[in-house]
């Protein structure tokens, strides 16, 4: 049986072939810490980058983002020219007509043309799919503030008490029943410092608030028609 022999020249070899990989294995873990320490210093400026981004962000939110309109309610494209022009013309109709039903009442000492009957056409014909545009909202808003405007009258008398208590009164009004509708919280004021309302009494829950209302929203079906069927 042959007996294996280790050359003299393998055995002398042993030891540098030993130092050559435990060079080498050092000096891939020196590699290894290296890129680590890199990678940490790159997270580390990377975490410090973002909070610059949000702290400038932050800053700019209490000065223009606050007050100026968000990036989502630009319209993604210029409206066209029936779109402007429909809701312009039907305000116009509303006012003629209003004036028209005027000139009929005056020998009464009424009249159905107010100030927040404006408001109103301004939600109707330019935001018809707001919640203020709602049917629901607008007369039941408009019959309720009403309401408050007469009773805070009654028991208090022309004054800044009447305004306040029927404002607030109405605010929680178009609250709690869910009918917020702005411009009829200016009907209360109008009631308690208009002096040719006040022979109206209760009737001014229905006139001229909720009856303008009417006319409004029977022209502003017409220009809900006219500018789904008649675009240019």
């Amino acid at each position: 049986m042959a007996l294996k022999t280790q050359s003299p020249t393998s055995t002398c070899n042993y030891p540098s072939t030993l130092l050559l990989r435990s060079s080498s294995l050092i000096s891939s873990l020196s590699n290894g810490n290296r890129n680590m320490a890199l990678g940490v210093r790159l997270r580390n400026e990377e975490k410090r980058s973002r909070l610059v981004v949000q702290s400038s962000g932050s800053s700019g939110s209490l000065g223009g983002e606050k007050w100026g309109p968000k990036p989502s309610t630009f319209p993604d494209s210029v409206p066209c020219l029936s779109d402007i022009l429909w809701p312009s013309a039907g305000a116009f109709a509303a006012m003629a007509a209003l004036g028209r039903m005027d000139q009929m009442l005056a020998s009464r000492g009424l009249s159905i043309t107010i100030a927040p009957l404006g408001a109103v056409c301004a939600v109707l014909f330019a935001a018809p799919n707001s919640p203020a545009a709602k049917k629901y909202n607008i007369f039941v808003a408009q019959i309720g503030c009403a309401a408050f405007g007469v009773l805070a009258l009654s028991m208090f008398g022309p004054g800044w008490l009447a305004r306040a208590a029927s404002l607030a009164a109405s605010i929680a009004f178009m609250v709690a029943t869910g009918s917020l509708h702005p411009p009829a919280a200016s009907l209360p004021i109008l009631f308690i410092d208009g002096a040719k309302f006040h022979s109206l009494n209760l009737w001014y829950t229905l006139f001229p608030g909720a009856a303008g209302c009417l006319v409004l929203c029977l022209i502003q079906e017409i220009v809900t028609y006219l500018k789904q069927n008649c675009k240019f």
